[in-house]
């Protein structure tokens, strides 16, 4: 089993947490992190770019000249991709970019991404923030005890929301509960902060 460090909100070790290796002591598989972050980032895309074609742009009812005898060139329509004012040939058109990733993929993502932040030494464990209220300067001040100052996503219980408050409005801070967890969020950062009772929750599901 690996061992955590569970620090207090002044940065003083109070505890030590034991995790399972299959999560957070794992050789971190780099193409399962590529294909589910690919993944959520292709499903964010909106799709929406549109263009129309020969049938969708008006006029061109008619033929613009007979077919043979004139020494032109034959023409259907006055609205076909080569004229000006005709529709688009191969345009885009509204379509989702989302594709679907195996969930056993998706988990062992998120696991590569805690062995891989676990080994670096980028992956802290706060005992609770202990916020009665939220308040901003207060969190600020546990981070900075816990030696914080680059980017970091914060991973809360889920029913945290004075810390959720709290942290929400800090520069470089990314706070999410523990069941939105994901693997882009886990990755997209250079420190890692999870409170104890997020961490228990997310071991459990990803076990």
């Amino acid at each position: 089993m690996a061992t955590l460090e569970v620090k207090d909100t002044a940065g003083k070790k109070v505890a030590s947490a034991e995790v399972a290796d299959s999560i957070f002591a794992i050789e971190p598989n780099p193409f399962a992190v590529h294909q589910v972050v690919r993944s959520q980032m292709a499903a964010r895309r909106q799709g929406t770019q549109s263009t129309k074609g020969r049938s969708d742009v008006s006029g061109g009812g008619a033929k613009p000249w007979r077919q043979k005898g004139t020494g032109r060139a034959r023409q259907g329509s006055i609205r076909a991709g080569q004229w000006k004012g005709g529709g688009v040939i191969f345009g885009p058109t509204p379509r989702s970019y989302a594709f679907k990733v195996p969930n056993k993929v998706v988990k062992l993502a998120m696991r590569s991404v805690l062995s891989a932040k676990n080994a670096d030494g980028e992956l802290y464990v706060i005992d609770s923030f202990g916020l009665d209220a939220p308040s901003t300067r207060q969190a600020a001040a546990i981070l900075a005890a816990l030696g914080i100052d680059r980017r970091v996503t914060v991973v809360v219980d889920n029913d945290d929301w004075d810390a959720i408050k709290s942290l929400r409005n800090l520069p470089r801070v990314r706070v999410i509960t523990a069941s939105e967890a994901n693997t882009y969020d886990l990755v997209d950062n250079v420190s890692l902060l999870f409170t104890r009772p997020a961490l228990e929750w997310l071991e459990g599901v990803l076990s």
